[in-house]
């Protein structure tokens, strides 16, 4: 994995990118292009710290060989983070591949993306075999919530590492939300729960969630790989980078 840039700047702020939109281009005309794994691979040499990608029950975007040539075009390069509903199929597809992370989503098929978090305190019975078995084969199980203090408090107790936080509230230009994601990541570190955070970041929003020194790490797909579109890669996560590094700088 590439050493983070931020080392110097306070507690390190890892940028994940999610390649999904990539496959969904390719996936609305067929064929192999553009391909979500030559992405993820310039990506990396470009600086991103790890690779997300959501294999949906629909395959809408990414499908199982994207996963499995991503695997092997990656290897020990930069870690995957395999995004998935809480299902036995994709449990035994998560166990077989083996990423390095798994982070729980909620999923509906009529949904056009992710549209809230998992409602962890509702479904514990449920979870709890999900994160055991994926944490017995020895993949870091990270919750997609809400900075909500009960779904905090249940993740922790159901013995995930790791919480992503949904920013989809705050990025919908709610700025009363920064104030929840800044307690409920107090909270979760509190617990001992490494915090993530995504859903709907850009250029313009990032800085405020990057400024808070409990996230390690934020996961953004969407807007980097529309914008890279018009500016490219290298370019995209070269400024999303600096907004980072420069939001933990101003927060020591």
């Amino acid at each position: 994995m590439n050493a983070s840039p931020f080392a110097s700047a306070g507690p390190p702020c890892r940028l994940g990118l999610n390649v999904d939109h990539v496959a969904t281009v390719r996936n609305a005309r067929g064929g192999r292009e553009p391909d979500p794994v030559a992405a993820a691979l310039l990506a990396v040499a470009h600086g991103v710290d790890g690779i997300t990608l959501h294999l949906r029950e629909d395959r809408r975007h990414i499908r199982d060989d994207d996963l499995r040539r991503m695997g092997e075009a990656l290897g020990g390069r930069a870690p995957i983070n395999l995004e998935m509903a809480a299902t036995p199929e994709m449990v035994e597809i998560a166990r077989a591949a083996r990423p390095h992370a798994v982070c729980l989503v909620p999923e509906r098929r009529a949904e056009l993306t992710t549209e809230g978090g998992l409602d962890v305190a509702g479904h514990r019975d449920t979870l709890g075999p999900v994160v055991r078995s994926l944490g017995e084969a020895g993949i870091r199980v990270s919750l997609f919530i809400d900075p909500d203090p009960a779904q905090i408090r249940a993740a922790a107790a159901l013995g995930a590492p790791v919480v992503e936080l949904h920013t989809g509230r705050y990025a919908e230009q709610h700025p009363d939300e920064i104030a929840r994601l800044r307690e409920g990541a107090s909270l979760a570190a509190s617990l001992a729960l490494e915090v993530h955070a995504g859903h709907g970041l850009d250029f313009d929003n990032v800085t405020a969630v990057a400024a808070i020194p409990e996230i390690r790490e934020l996961n953004i797909g969407h807007f980097l790989i529309g914008r890279a579109i018009l500016d490219g890669l290298p370019a995209v996560i070269a400024r999303m980078r600096g907004l980072i590094a420069d939001a933990r700088a101003a927060g020591r």
